[in-house]
């Protein structure tokens, strides 16, 4: 282990212990403002937002279109890192002009951003699941991040659920179909609608749209990047412990 992994693993360790704590008294505040929100908002607007994130679910592990083929052999844990936070650095930078252009534009407008804002997400955890040399066809790899976006966006107590599964992501994806057919992608969807980030929804308050829009979208994708990055820095830590000839 080289000096950058230990210090890496160390800020694994926290981020893990964060990810498994139990939920406090701010999460049931936080879960009470949201329904608040939730009444504010259109039922138009929630239809279309939960047509969205199905649509997103099922390109993820139907599609091919946003898979990648980048090839990263050879690198180390570090120099691949650098990779992913600058790709994370250009997909903040554009999913922030992104949701200033569509929160400035109004309601409508705003709720049209949605769907791109999902697709921008999902591309970055394509990239950044690549760069870490796992293979993005593979329908089970998909699963495991549409798990890491469900770990950036859900209450603390729906976190731990999902983070004991990308815990045990070994045993754990044993248990899928082998046919991508037979992966239950309704009640997927069903988990993240139930459990839609409080400050997206900000973006469709009139009024507020424009600024919100920037900062919502720039934060939202640093929390996703950092995600991804703890959650792939758990498997190369127990590839290189247990199998030292293989990236993951």
């Amino acid at each position: 282990m080289d000096k950058y992994e230990t210090i890496v693993y160390a800020e694994l360790a926290v981020w893990q212990e964060k990810m498994a704590k139990a939920p406090g008294v701010f999460d049931g505040m936080s879960k009470r403002i949201q329904t608040r929100i939730n009444r504010v908002i259109p039922e138009k607007a929630h239809a279309a937002i939960t047509a969205a994130i199905k649509q997103m679910t099922r390109a993820v592990i139907f599609g091919s279109e946003i898979s990648t083929t980048a090839k990263t052999p050879g690198l180390s844990l570090q120099v691949r890192e650098h990779l992913v936070k600058e790709r994370i650095k250009f997909y903040r930078n554009t999913a922030a002009t992104e949701g200033a252009l569509t929160g400035a534009a109004g309601f409508f407008v705003g709720l049209a951003d949605f769907p791109l804002w999902l697709t921008l997400k999902m591309k970055l955890l394509f990239e950044i699941a690549s760069l870490y040399g796992v293979d993005t066809k593979d329908y089970k790899e998909r699963i495991y991040m549409l798990h890491i976006f469900q770990l950036t966006f859900s209450s603390q107590q729906h976190r731990n659920k999902v983070y004991g599964i990308i815990e045990n992501w070994e045993s754990e994806r044993d248990k899928l179909p082998p046919d991508i057919n037979g992966f239950d992608w309704r009640s997927f969807q069903q988990e993240y609608r139930d459990y839609i980030d409080l400050a997206k929804l900000l973006q469709l308050i009139p009024g507020i749209g424009a600024v919100v829009g920037a900062y919502v979208n720039h934060r939202l994708t640093v929390k996703l990047g950092e995600t991804a990055i703890n959650a792939y820095r758990m498997r190369w830590k127990n590839s290189v412990i247990k199998k030292p000839d293989r990236l993951l």
